[in-house]
């Protein structure tokens, strides 16, 4: 039924007749994606379970594109909302481009220039994105709360801890997640946080970077995208490359916050670090251990090896049982 509403949708915005239809890989999502084909023309059908959840991507889309940020554009809506049509950007994933980089751990000038482009676009999405957009469209909720904090959490500790350690307190962790909340939100904030900004959600098309997959975005910190690219967990960038971003992403930012503090900054970021690879973990654990999804299963090592350089790193200090709990997690796994 879902292809015959596309392929409608396709006529009436082409007035051509489909004449190939190919579904793409969905990933981690719910959503169905499918690239639909005539004579020269070639556009990506998206079909949705949520109807909030696509009138968020279709509001974005169009509120991005007028401040000058790149994404794909929204050419077509089903009357329930429930399925659209917009641009195809074609296959050149930024993610698949190191594909031989993340083998050898050797990423090549070029690579880090590709990179380093992308990071620096991320403070235009933040400021500029944030800049008169209604945050009450924003799906599932309009801002980064404690709710959402717990939330995540409490993913990483059911989905994913539990699975792989029997035995911990749950009353000390439970301590150490609420005062985490409480570090979390510590500071004010009016920034777009996109929510999965890494690399597989980023594509290259016409020697521009574009962004797609923005649709849980909401209002929210700025360190929560960053931490999210420079430790995405398959990627394994180099130490030094993770530095060389996050410079780069504080020269750019340094545009909206002249009087940044970057200590206090990077103090910041490191703590959004530690949230962001247990909430990556639940959601590994959750697609692997529990949908038996096999790319996921197979970057729980990769999940294991950031926190392994968490916890030596200190970044978890503050947080004396959660400490302890990871570097069990470590030493079982």
């Amino acid at each position: 039924m879902e292809i015959h509403i596309v392929k409608e949708l396709f006529q009436e915005y082409t007035g051509e007749s489909v004449k190939e239809v190919i579904q793409l890989n969905n990933s981690a999502s719910n959503r169905r994606y499918y690239r639909l084909k005539a004579d020269n023309i070639s556009l990506i059908a998206v079909v949705g379970t949520n109807r909030d959840e696509n009138l968020a991507f279709i509001y974005l889309s169009k509120h991005f594109i007028s401040k000058g940020i790149k994404v794909p554009k929204v050419l077509k809506i089903s009357e329930d909302s429930m399925s659209y049509l917009q641009e195809d950007l074609g296959d050149n994933i930024l993610y698949s481009r190191f594909l031989s980089a993340r083998e050898s751990g050797e990423y090549s000038p070029n690579d880090r220039a590709l990179l380093i482009r992308t990071i620096e676009a991320l403070p235009k999405i933040q400021f500029e994105g944030a800049k008169d957009l209604d945050f009450s469209k924003c799906f599932p909720q309009a801002s980064f709360n404690e709710r959402m904090i717990m939330f995540d959490l409490n993913y990483f500790k059911y989905c994913f801890l539990k699975s792989a350690i029997t035995d911990f307190n749950e009353i000390l962790l439970q301590d150490d997640f609420e005062q985490m909340a409480k570090d979390l939100l510590a500071e004010d904030f009016n920034t777009f946080m996109y929510r999965d900004f890494q690399a597989r959600n980023i594509m290259l098309y016409n020697d521009d970077i574009y962004f797609i997959d923005f649709q849980g975005g909401r209002k929210g910190p700025i360190y929560y995208d960053l931490a999210s690219f420079i430790w995405q967990a398959r990627a394994a960038y180099p130490d030094d490359l993770k530095e060389d971003m996050l410079r780069a992403y504080l020269s750019k930012l340094k545009d909206y916050l002249p009087h940044l503090d970057e200590s206090s900054f990077r103090q910041s970021y490191n703590l959004f670090v530690l949230f962001r690879t247990l909430q990556v973990l639940g959601a590994y654990g959750f697609r692997g251990y529990f949908e038996r999804k096999v790319h996921f299963l197979d970057s729980i090592p990769y999940a294991i090896a950031n926190v392994r350089q968490i916890v030596e790193q200190g970044l978890v200090a503050s947080y004396p049982y959660l400490n302890q709990v990871l570097k069990q997690l470590c030493n079982s796994i």
